[in-house]
């Protein structure tokens, strides 16, 4: 999770042009570009560079990040497959985010590829902050529209998002549980008063070696410290949401600065403990399957090999890492969520951006995948335990990072090569993908 508006991918502005980037003629030298509308929506096709593309389609997207040039493209493109990396109409601006409406970018990308010859079945890969917004996607094509509008939702989303075009199946990949969760879980809930940050509980400080934060490695914190912790987070969350909800209701009322939203600032937003301390989410609650570095498949009790980022207690102060820039429709629609306790107690369904909410109600075929260098090795098991679907996988791959490549610092720390973490996965994918669930 990213605080600030973050770049897209680089690569992505050669695609633009409508020419091969260097970097990806190995899985596909020549994208072809896709403009969307409205104008800000589009896109790069990817297909094998020879021989006939599977019936079997893929389709990836963020809700504000460059895909046009995610690693699954050319992986899965390499591997016989036809996929559409989609750029959102909010990309790289955060503050511009309505998230509901990922959902009409989306219908835009499955249409497509639903006309495309040969393409019989699309899969929505939710990489990342895409899995929020594709399974958000998926549950309102399955279940329709009142289910994400309600009394219970921060937002609403529009009668626009009526009959959906479904989904044929879901790939996860290391998705996060939401922009709103990791919102929520970094959230430094020392902060007593948002107008003067000088107003702090000295023993919520995450920062601080008193209350066990480490400055050269992983932190080590008491379980009464992390209890506490949990439930200071979503107590500033929740005073949060009631700003922004009182500054929503006087924009309405005309009382307001301005007439459609308001600016909203959120800062010290740099204390998500999992970035630098193993006490909080290290592995899966029961055996689970892992891909070796070798190819061979465990089922073991999975712990990830992450490694600690003790940066964070200087990024925290800043403006450009630690401060979010929101407005206030922003904020409620893709970055709160309501909680008693930022790891076991959360409303989950309070927002449409929300992924353990939405795989209640999704029913195809699901493979999760998550990246065995990072942190969201439980919060998948998580999404795999709740998702409804019967025909559903969850594999962890060994010593990747979040981005699904391999693990360097973490091959330091335990004398394990990991250099196989990208094969083994889209491997993995391929023979899911091709297996009869979508003939």
């Amino acid at each position: 999770m990213v605080w600030k508006a973050v770049a897209g991918i680089g690569a992505a502005l050669c695609m633009g042009l409508g020419i091969g980037c260097a970097g990806t003629a190995q899985a596909q030298s020549n994208p072809r570009y896709i403009q969307f509308q409205p104008s800000a929506t589009k896109g790069a096709l990817y297909a094998p560079d020879t021989g006939q593309a599977s019936n079997v389609a893929f389709l990836t997207i963020h809700r504000t990040s460059n895909f046009m040039n995610m690693i699954g493209t050319r992986e899965l493109a390499k591997r016989g497959f036809l996929v559409l990396g989609m750029n959102p109409r909010s990309d790289n601006n955060e503050a511009i985010v309505r998230f509901e409406n990922v959902a009409l970018d989306i219908r835009q990308g499955v249409e497509f590829l639903r006309k495309h010859p040969g393409v019989t079945k699309v899969i929505l890969i939710g990489f990342s902050g895409g899995g929020p917004a594709t399974t958000f996607y998926q549950a309102v094509a399955e279940k329709g529209v009142s289910y994400c509008q309600g009394p219970n939702k921060l937002t609403q989303c529009p009668d626009t998002l009526k009959d959906l075009p479904k989904a044929d199946g879901m790939l996860l990949l290391d998705s996060h549980p939401g922009n709103t969760v990791n919102g929520l879980r970094s959230l430094n809930p020392s902060v007593l008063d948002e107008d003067d940050l000088s107003k702090v509980d000295a023993s919520l400080d995450p920062f601080d070696p008193k209350n066990g934060f480490n400055p050269n490695g992983h932190s080590t914190y008491a379980p009464d410290f992390l209890d506490r912790y949990f439930k200071a987070q979503a107590a500033r969350m929740n005073r949060l949401i009631d700003k922004a909800l009182a500054l929503r209701a006087d924009v309405a009322a005309g009382k307001a600065k301005t007439t459609d939203d308001a600016p909203f600032i959120v800062y010290r937003g740099r204390a998500r403990l999992m970035d630098f301390s193993m006490s909080v989410h290290p592995a899966t609650t029961r055996p689970q399957k892992l891909i070796k570095n070798d190819g061979t498949i465990s089922t073991e009790i999975v712990r990830s090999v992450r490694v600690g980022l003790s940066q964070n207690a200087k990024l925290d102060r800043t403006l450009e890492n630690g401060t979010q820039f929101l407005t206030v429709e922003s904020f409620l629609s893709a970055n709160a969520i309501r909680a008693r306790d930022s790891m076991v107690e959360i409303d989950w369904c309070s927002s449409n951006n929300s992924t353990p909410c939405a795989l209640r109600e999704i029913s195809v075929p699901m493979l999760i995948a998550a990246m065995g260098g990072h942190y969201f090795v439980a919060d998948n098991e998580i999404h795999y335990d709740v998702a409804a679907s019967k025909d559903k996988d969850y594999v962890v791959i060994e010593g990747a990072v979040h981005g699904q490549t391999p693990c360097e610092a973490c091959s330091k720390l335990t004398g394990q090569s990991y250099g196989n973490a990208t094969k083994n996965l889209y491997d993995y994918v391929a023979k899911w993908a091709s297996a009869d669930r979508f003939k």
